[in-house]
């Protein structure tokens, strides 16, 4: 026997809004019922014997029916279907994505002129995923309830979390729907859950903009950049959280009542986050990923389940031509992968392309921070190949062998992170840009030393912080409709941005 909550029929919505709500029912409803009967658990015997009723509680989904031979609107790069056929998605956490699944839901309704089914699904809710962010059970339990928790709830399912359908992998058994998101709830769940304890910020803090860097150095700028604008009471900010969720207000607006502030950690994470928040989510998150691939995959897998507008890595590199000085900018328009970390996700045959409207974005700010145009722009950026490497020691390798393979591909630039970035932000369909700064040429004999770094730190971190913001500034101004593009729609392509 299985103990459910009480059944929502599922139902027809022709309104984005009323859809929307019945998600946020069904939703609610399950983790009510999973929360109550953790608590009667808890509070039940400390050796629980014989056979014990199964708790679960499933997630709500949307449904989609779209008649053959019906052609919408495709100007956009999301918001329809291709063909006709039935297409479904699982959700979760409607109010922290409830202005996505607005979006999401609206344009379906009306590019294909047909209603939105909404009910319960068959996949279950894992009981770690209905709790809150500081909600913590283990500690309550014994060691005999600990270990049949599983008897009675759903734990997470690492088969219900993989990442085919974004990878293009995935086919929905016959008779099945197809997909209507890349990624089901339970991968956004496990997202959400990990971003908390990668980043020290709750996931309802991020922003659509996230620039991604591999220096502290950048990060202390961002700070006191961040307590500047919230002592601006004309600021477009409202907040600045910092790890740990710290939060500071902006000059004369009052905090919610119900909101809790954060401490701060005895020690940073592991990829400290912190955040500029707009009141439309339209503002700026840093997170600073540290050094190598491994991070910048395990980040962008996480982050990319809150869709975010677009990712940029401002970081530093070292530069692989003679004509290049420290300090000089190079704008990736190509990658050369030899990070290795996404080997299995997408093949290193995938060419990795340049987009043109976070090219033309981060060009221009360069342009409007720096003051210099013509030839004196181009003194200073270069627009060529960036090679990403997972051996940070490549120099030892012995002359000939890496420098070989960086000249044939024609790089300016090498570093540990900016290929992966990007290759997770062609994967997740997550429009990327690359704005690296030279900091040393090895080379070329100028390798990185205490002195010639902290001159270095001191000229260029602001200067360059200050294009990384300049550039999000740009793209919104010129509209998410122009960001979205369809260059990184595969051909059967799923409905949700």
């Amino acid at each position: 026997m299985i103990s459910l909550p009480p059944f929502i029929p599922p139902a027809p919505f022709d309104d984005a809004a009323a859809a929307l709500a019945q998600v946020q029912r069904i939703y609610d409803a399950g983790c009510a019922h999973l929360r109550s009967a953790l608590l009667a658990y808890i509070e039940g015997p400390a050796d629980p014997v014989g056979p014990l009723t199964r708790v679960r509680a499933c997630y709500p989904f949307v449904r989609l029916h779209v008649p053959h031979g019906r052609h919408p609107d495709t100007r956009l790069a999301y918001g329809f279907v291709s063909q006709g056929g039935n297409y479904e998605t699982t959700l979760t956490r409607p109010e922290l994505f409830s202005s996505y699944y607005l979006e999401q839901f609206r344009l379906l309704i009306e590019n294909h002129g047909v209603t939105l089914e909404v009910g319960t699904s068959h996949e279950p809710i894992p009981l770690p995923f209905s709790l809150g962010e500081d909600e913590h059970f283990e500690g309550g339990l014994s060691l005999r309830q600990r270990q049949r928790l599983a008897d009675i709830f759903d734990l997470p399912n690492l088969n219900a979390m993989n990442d085919s359908i974004a990878n293009g992998t995935f086919e929905p058994p016959p008779g099945e729907p197809a997909p209507l998101a890349l990624f089901t709830a339970p991968r956004v769940d496990y997202s959400l859950h990990r971003l908390r304890h990668y980043t020290g910020t709750s996931p309802a803090h991020f922003q659509n903009f996230v620039l991604f860097t591999n220096y502290q150095f950048y990060i202390d700028e961002f700070t006191a950049l961040g307590q500047q604008e919230m002592a601006n009471p004309d600021s477009q900010y409202t907040r600045f959280v910092q790890p740990g969720n710290v939060i500071t207000h902006r000059t004369g607006l009052t905090p919610p009542a119900d909101e809790a502030n954060g401490l701060p950690p005895p020690r940073l994470p592991q990829m400290p986050a912190y955040h500029l928040v707009r009141p439309d989510r339209s503002g700026i998150s840093f997170v600073n990923i540290g050094v190598g691939p491994s991070n910048a995959k395990t980040i962008t897998d996480h982050i990319a389940v809150l869709r975010p507008h677009a990712w940029i890595m401002v970081g530093h590199c070292a530069g692989l031509r003679n004509s290049q000085q420290l300090g000089d900018y190079v704008l990736a328009h190509g990658y050369v992968r030899e990070d290795h970390v996404l080997d299995e996700d997408l093949p290193m045959w995938i060419p990795i392309p340049a987009l043109a409207e976070v090219q033309i974005a981060l060009q221009q700010a360069v342009a409007d921070v720096t003051a210099l145009t013509g030839d004196e722009l181009k003194r200073v950026l270069r627009t060529g190949t960036v090679a990403t490497t997972d051996n940070r020691n490549w120099e030892l390798l012995g002359a000939g062998a890496p420098q070989r393979r960086f000249s044939q591909s024609r790089a300016v630039a090498l570093d540990m992170e900016s290929a992966t970035i990007a290759a997770n932000g062609f994967r997740f369909r997550v429009p990327y840009g690359t704005l690296l700064c030279v900091s040393d040429k090895p080379m070329h004999g100028e390798i990185k030393l205490p002195g010639m770094a902290n001159h270095f730190y001191r000229e260029r971190v602001n200067q360059h912080l200050k294009i990384g913001i300049r550039a999000i500034e740009r793209l919104r101004e010129n509209g998410l409709d122009q960001l979205h593009s369809r260059k990184l729609r595969s051909f059967v392509e799923v409905a949700f941005q």
